[in-house]
């Protein structure tokens, strides 16, 4: 896939220029004034990165890896688009005004700031839009045909939508974040949020429109804030929500689609039909971005401070853990990774759902540099483990994953390889892989099960 050479990453734009970045913070929520000089005038302040958090940066690199044949969307991404043309006049006074303002005069947005749901002193402003230029026509090559850059367990984001299946390495969506894209005929944002390990896709179709998105150069609460190039409204990534604009203003909010991280190894065996997004070249054949080499390379160490998060970290957990967070019939649970790493498979009941977790321990980080070595972070797969009406039960055989009830075998993405239910899939349960302290600022009230005392089912180690 070729692309014209981009802006640098957040992270490097911020290390290198971070003067230049405006947060707009404030000690607590303006009031309502008709005055508004009676408030402080936001300072330009520069955001860094914890000491012991590193990012280099890449320098190109040639593009020796034969290229497999390419595979085009099945609908190319149309950037010909209707959006607002003018600056909308700011109604409200006070602190936030002002932020409002400045987002204005200094990155040209036409965004209706009238139409928020959230104070706009929470959202740091990092880069322009599109600072981290998304993906908007992505190529895919054949897993028959696999790219020889691909390792077999580094991490990808699985989408299967109407048979169609795809995978999107997360390796370039730490450097791109967003991948617009069509699916099954369904358009789709497949979206990744580094500093909160955030892998969320979306259906874009929003009341009959259909939105393309963008990385809007803001961060709230260090998730991501994505932008939709129709509206310029402000979406939170981590929840879906639009968060300023007009559709924020209607209180929408985006489908999320099942989509889990998993090996790449994984996908291939599961879908050997599928497609696997492609690495971007320029005119010359070189990458445009070291995918091997990670902008935020190290973040998940647990000994890291979350970067751009100014906000309580809940201490139940360690702030950059991983986890295993879902939300159902009005119970949100997180499973931190260290408990299911030792259990494999959990079977439990969130809310009135009886669901099931397979972990599997050879996931690759995608936090580490592919050339250095490797560093296991795991993955997850969640389902509904009722199947024509019969509730399994499953645990570690030694074939596999396998349930009690008819002795079948199961894949990590649920679908029955031999035995009685043979064909049979499992229906899945959209859930994430959070770092725990960007899951708990947003659902406090998460209720973290980490042993065998807080799940209702044996797990695969009892």
């Amino acid at each position: 896939m070729k692309f014209q050479r981009a802006l640098p990453s957040r992270v490097v734009f911020v290390s290198t220029v971070s003067a230049l970045a405006l947060i707009a913070v404030a000690c607590g929520p303006g009031s309502e004034s008709a005055t508004p000089t009676a408030f402080p005038e936001p300072t330009l302040n520069s955001v860094t990165p914890p000491e012991n958090f590193q990012t280099p940066i890449p320098s190109p690199e040639v593009a020796t890896d034969p290229l497999p044949e390419t595979v085009f969307a099945e609908t190319p991404i149309s950037n010909s688009f209707e959006k607002p043309t003018e600056t909308v006049d700011i109604t409200f006074d006070g602190l936030e005004a002002i932020v409002a303002r400045r987002f204005q005069s200094q990155y040209g947005w036409f965004t209706d700031f009238n139409q928020r749901i959230v104070d706009l002193s929470e959202i740091s402003s990092l880069l322009p839009r599109d600072g981290i230029i998304p993906i908007d026509a992505p190529t895919f090559a054949k897993v028959s045909e696999v790219p020889d850059y691909l390792r077999a367990r580094e991490p990808v984001v699985a989408l299967e939508i109407d048979g169609d299946a795809r995978a999107y390495p997360l390796a370039m969506l730490m450097w791109h974040e967003i991948a617009n894209d069509v699916v099954g005929g369904v358009p789709v944002s497949v979206t990744f949020c580094p500093l909160c390990n955030t892998a969320i896709t979306f259906d874009r179709t929003v009341n009959g429109q259909e939105l393309t998105f963008g990385t809007s150069g803001n961060l709230r609460r260090s998730d991501l804030v994505m932008w939709d190039r129709q509206t310029e409204s402000w979406w939170q990534q981590i929840t879906g929500e639009a968060i300023v604009g007009v559709n924020a203003g209607a209180g929408t909010k985006l489908k999320i689609i099942n989509s889990p991280i998993i090996a790449w190894e994984t996908f291939a065996e599961e879908y050997p039909d599928g497609l696997v997004m492609e690495r971007i070249f320029d005119e010359l054949g070189f990458p445009i971005r070291s995918y091997d080499n990670p902008p935020y390379a190290g973040y998940d160490n647990v000994d890291n401070t979350p970067f751009a998060f100014s906000g309580e970290v809940d201490d139940r957990l360690v702030a950059t853990s991983r986890i295993l967070a879902v939300k159902s019939e009005g119970r949100t649970v997180a499973y931190p990774f260290s408990f299911l790493a030792e259990t494999q498979i959990v079977n439990d009941r969130v809310g009135d759902s009886d669901v099931v977790v397979f972990f599997d321990d050879g996931t690759l980080s995608a936090f580490v540099d592919g050339r250095q070595g490797d560093q296991i972070s795991g993955s997850t797969t969640m389902f509904n483990r009722i199947v024509d009406g019969q509730t399994l039960t499953f645990t570690l055989g030694a074939d596999g994953i396998i349930d009690i009830e008819t002795q079948s075998t199961w894949s990590l993405l649920g679908t029955a390889e031999s035995g009685p239910l043979a064909g049979k899939k499992l229906e899945p349960v959209i859930h994430a892989n959070h770092f725990w302290f960007a899951w708990a600022v947003f659902e406090p009230d998460t209720e973290i099960r980490d042993g065998a005392d807080d799940i209702a089912g044996p797990t695969g180690r009892p």
